[in-house]
């Protein structure tokens, strides 16, 4: 898209202005409408999120505080490192099928096209 953009400047040099060509113009006005989409990156950035994972330590964290949590022996501070491990797993998963979502999204415009 970089390739698409022209600047206008002013007397002094500053950027004023933007001029698209029409595709991208089209692409950002139709892709912009639905906010789930992550239109600001390129199609290798969006699948690797699209794969992204804990890290090992912390999944292997996670597994060990899951199996106590079976067991009810967790300690208040491992509650805690619990529900953080648990609340980035929700994150991480909303990230990828974000992620998931837009290469689909751009797939079927790209077979459109």
């Amino acid at each position: 898209m970089s390739d698409s953009v022209q600047y206008v400047t002013n007397a002094q040099g500053e950027k004023v202005g933007v001029l698209l060509d029409l595709e991208t113009y089209q692409q950002l006005t139709n892709l912009s409408v639905d906010s789930e989409l992550l239109i600001a990156l390129n199609l290798d950035e969006l699948q690797a999120l699209a794969e992204i994972s804990l890290s090992t330590k912390n999944q292997i964290q996670l597994q060990e505080l899951l199996i106590k949590n079976s067991e009810h022996h967790l300690s208040n501070e491992e509650t805690q490192n619990l529900d953080r491990l648990l609340a980035q797993v929700d994150q991480l998963n909303i990230i990828k099928t974000r992620a998931r979502y837009t290469l689909n999204i751009l797939k079927n415009k790209q077979k459109v096209a």
